[in-house]
């Protein structure tokens, strides 16, 4: 048996990149959704994002690997994703990108206890409270004495979505390898996402065509880059370098559109991208 590698400095830097295309690829939604539906952009990203895996998947193992006698687990997996991306692409187009980013990072506050009740999985004191502090944030950011803005209650949302799709993932581990969950997901989130096409207007004119494929080549270069990442490098080691989501979006948010975060936005950022650290710190 080989020794497992363990190169933190590159899988650290990987997911750095992976979540810089991430956050360049909400820009890019948040760029086109003044001009297109959700819907439109949502059917594009999953219907090229699985154009662009096709070729990868087929190349390193063929049509085989993709047999599957679990079809149902994998439409309840790419139904809550396609619900989850909804929810996300609705809140970049609606606030200011790193808020939007900020909360999707609350997802693993709430996956300990999706996996509680689905798996009966337990939670640790430590995680307990690290989710008490991530949601506390969440409260911070929402600043309810200046009243809550209910897209950011469609974010969290998103969040639960995003968190039960997870586990779904962890539910099939048993017999589903890493490439087949991949390539179904492709697959129903493509026909679930299409639905909507009967009445989303307008379609995509050829001017969004180069966009369009941006977001679904840059999401797909970032999965690619993440998976790698936790593929050469101890997760507990270099999984804190997910919250460098919010600096890329918060970077991007200032210099395309002038987004001015308050005060609240930076407190709440510290009490869940803390929590979520010290709560990951916990699992090195």
């Amino acid at each position: 048996m080989h020794k497992r590698v363990d190169q933190p400095l590159k899988g650290a830097l990987l997911l750095i990149l992976g979540e810089g295309l991430l956050a360049g690829m909400a820009a890019m939604i948040k760029h086109l959704s003044g001009e297109l539906p959700s819907e439109i952009i949502v059917f594009c990203r999953n219907a090229l994002g699985l154009m662009f895996l096709m070729p990868i998947l087929l190349r390193t193992g063929g049509l085989g690997q993709l047999r599957t006698r679990r079809p149902g687990m994998h439409f309840i997996r790419a139904a809550t994703g396609v619900g989850a991306m909804f929810c996300f692409f609705y809140t970049i187009a609606e606030i200011e990108l790193a808020k939007a980013v900020l909360v999707k990072m609350t997802t693993p506050f709430i996956l300990p206890l999706v996996a509680w009740l689905w798996l009966s999985e337990t939670i640790t004191l430590r995680t307990l409270i690290a989710i008490a502090i991530g949601f506390a944030g969440v409260v911070v950011i929402m600043d309810p004495d200046s009243g809550v803005e209910p897209v950011l209650l469609v974010a969290l949302l998103g969040a639960f979505l995003m968190s039960v799709a997870k586990v779904s993932i962890r539910r099939m581990a048993d017999t589903e390898p890493p490439r087949r969950i991949v390539f179904w997901f492709g697959v129903f989130s493509t026909l679930i996402s299409a639905v909507p096409l009967l009445w989303a207007r307008p379609l995509p004119s050829l001017e969004h065509l180069p966009w369009l494929l941006a977001i679904g080549l840059t999401a797909t270069i970032a999965q690619i880059a993440m998976t790698t990442a936790y593929q050469v490098a101890n997760p507990g080691k270099v999984g804190i370098y997910n919250y460098t989501a919010v600096i890329w979006a918060a970077a991007l948010g200032w210099f395309l559109w002038a987004e001015a975060l308050e005060p609240p936005f930076w407190i709440g950022t510290l009490m869940i991208t803390g929590a979520g650290i010290w709560n990951l710190r916990q699992k090195a």
